[in-house]
């Protein structure tokens, strides 16, 4: 089977609300997205790296760590109210006009989840060209349950587990397996994302790639990039 024509996004707008500036802020001496975008390089499987922003600052940090940002996104897909998925679709249709290619696939990295590994990415490719799903999205262990640990108020205003268990258990370990989904990596089927009217990551067709639970770390707060790099010096994990 010939190699796949992959286009590989990383979306970052420039209006970050919980901490300023969050996609070009320092971590471990570089940039945030940096580290995605040389992980994406260092992996090596795809046509093009894209940097889908609205900011001007993120653009040129992204052209210096040797992304592409041949479209500055819409003021429609940079709003707080913005879908991701939109986001994507729009880079896949603007770099296939741009770059005259079609993809086969389009793999999308997050910059404020960046513990992945390239033997993560390259398990998902394997997973991908094996089942032909629609989409692929990596998860982590969930650390909450919502058949034993996870509780809600219902109508009736009454306490009660967010899903009822067959029968009672008595430990987290024996209530069946759930996930986090954990923003990191996801792959999609190029004529899924386009031709879909409304794609989601989770569809009829979509497998997931378990992660360990550290790489369910995500970066939202300041106290985030302090901990990330608490972790980095450690060596609890690599960047």
């Amino acid at each position: 089977m010939p190699e796949p024509k992959i286009l590989l996004t990383i979306a970052a707008r420039g209006g970050s609300k919980g901490v300023k500036n969050k996609n070009i802020r320092m971590l471990c001496g570089k940039p945030l997205m940096a580290h995605t975008i040389l992980q994406a390089k260092k992996w090596g499987k795809a046509a093009h790296i894209v940097v889908s922003t609205d900011s001007s600052a993120i653009a040129a940090v992204a052209k210096k760590f040797g992304a592409e940002v041949p479209f500055m996104r819409p003021p429609a897909l940079a709003s707080d109210t913005a879908g991701k998925v939109p986001v994507i679709r729009h880079a896949l249709s603007s770099c296939e006009k741009i770059f005259g290619v079609q993809y086969d696939m389009v793999v999308d990295l997050d910059a404020t989840a960046p513990i992945r590994t390239i033997q993560d990415l390259d398990t998902c490719l394997e997973l991908f060209l094996k089942k032909m799903p629609s989409t692929i999205f990596s998860v982590v262990p969930a650390h909450k349950s919502p058949y034993f640990n996870m509780i809600e108020i219902n109508k009736q205003g009454r306490v009660v587990l967010c899903k009822r268990p067959g029968k009672r258990l008595l430990r987290r370990q024996d209530a069946p397996a759930v996930y986090d989904a954990n923003a990191s990596i996801y792959f999609y089927d190029r004529d899924y994302l386009l031709r879909a009217k409304a794609p989601s990551p989770i569809n009829p067709r979509c497998c997931i790639y378990v992660m360990p639970d550290v790489s369910g770390f995500d970066i939202d707060r300041e106290v985030d990039f302090k901990f990330l790099e608490f972790l980095v010096k450690e060596g609890v994990v690599c960047l």
